[in-house]
């Protein structure tokens, strides 16, 4: 995953105010219950009907979900985009940790979401908003020092839930990843929040997106540059990066490095000389300031690339599994071509 320059919060410990939070946790998850569950004639649940109880083994934690959940904390932007997108702003009862802006097609419906804070949220916070759910970007936003480790969370009777993509375990990490892994990331969310239809569309509208995309047939080689001043990190062989730039027709030179992400030496980005440099850009780490790393390092400003400015920009939120990384192809064809 992306490293991030933000730190997470300290962990809090435990106050009277998180344990009153949990206290509303509960309630609210057994009201919910008893509105939410369907009922027959003679009163008896209708729970599979339904789909619930849904039981997830998510990143090696198994989760069970009684119901839809009905209040949900998100953090990352690739989490809230896609409840966003599947039409649930009406359930984000809290957004953390976010990159920029949505996309402007969210705009509206993510308007009046609060946000619990600029980094991972901590325990306290997460709690204070009575989350049911707490949908996270990465594994690591679950612990301790941040929004609350997943078994604390559900004795608290708040579930979890990773983004599935974002999954570190052996047999979890997507190796590589792919856009049918993405749009079945979507098609889960969909079972989880009972909008299975709304998630079909969806994956629908990006497959059909996807193929209407004809990617560069040029041979270019590119370098996914994220961040990184002493060593540059890098768009690796099996994460999103990787995944965007085989759907755009580029060849990453590093492709044969077994992980999402690795850090290179400056002098293994010369001895590549990839055709075209991939610049992410990010309010706290702009592509206009790598550009300026680029041509102000000796080594590098003599790099062809460098020196006739062939370079393609994409947003951060972007190279995280999501509903931006089809766009993140046709942008990244759309600039080769004005190459």
């Amino acid at each position: 995953m992306p490293a991030s320059p933000r730190p997470a919060r300290r962990a809090v410990r435990r106050s009277g105010a998180i344990v009153a939070a949990a206290a509303s946790v509960a309630l609210l998850a057994g009201c919910a219950a008893s509105a939410d569950a369907g009922t027959d004639s003679q009163g008896t649940t209708d729970a599979a009907a339904s789909g619930f109880p849904l039981t997830i083994d998510n990143c090696g934690t198994e989760v069970t979900f009684e119901q839809a959940p009905e209040r949900v904390v998100t953090i990352k932007s690739s989490t809230l985009e896609l409840l966003l997108a599947l039409g649930l702003e009406d359930r984000v009862v809290g957004a953390a940790f976010t990159d920029g802006p949505v996309p402007e097609e969210y705009a509206d419906a993510a308007e009046g979401i609060e946000t619990l804070s600029d980094r991972v949220p901590s325990q306290e916070a997460t709690l204070a908003a009575e989350p049911d759910l707490v949908f996270a970007g990465w594994e690591s936003n679950l612990t301790a020092e941040g929004a609350g480790d997943r078994a604390t969370l559900e004795q608290l009777g708040v579930r979890t839930y990773v983004a599935p993509a974002a999954c570190q375990g052996e047999g979890y990490r997507p190796d590589p990843l792919t856009f049918d892994g993405v749009f079945a990331g979507f098609e889960q969310a969909g079972e989880i929040f009972g909008v299975t239809d709304a998630a079909a569309d969806l994956v629908a509208e990006h497959r059909a997106a996807l193929d209407a995309i004809e990617p560069s047939d040029a041979g270019l080689t590119a370098l996914w540059y994220s961040s990184g001043d002493d060593q540059p990190f890098v768009g690796a062989g099996t994460g999103a990066p990787q995944m965007i730039m085989e759907a755009a027709g580029l060849e990453n030179v590093v492709a044969d490095v077994r992980d999402s992400w690795t850090s290179l030496s400056w002098e293994a980005v010369v001895d590549a000389d990839p055709d075209v440099i991939v610049l992410v850009d990010a309010a706290w780490n702009t592509a206009e300031s790598k550009i300026a790393k680029l041509e102000g390092n000796p080594a590098t400003a003599a790099m062809p690339a460098v020196q006739q400015g062939r370079y393609v920009i994409v947003d951060f939120p972007a190279t995280e599994a999501g509903v931006r990384n089809v766009d993140a192809v046709a942008a990244i064809v759309e600039q080769l071509g004005a190459l």
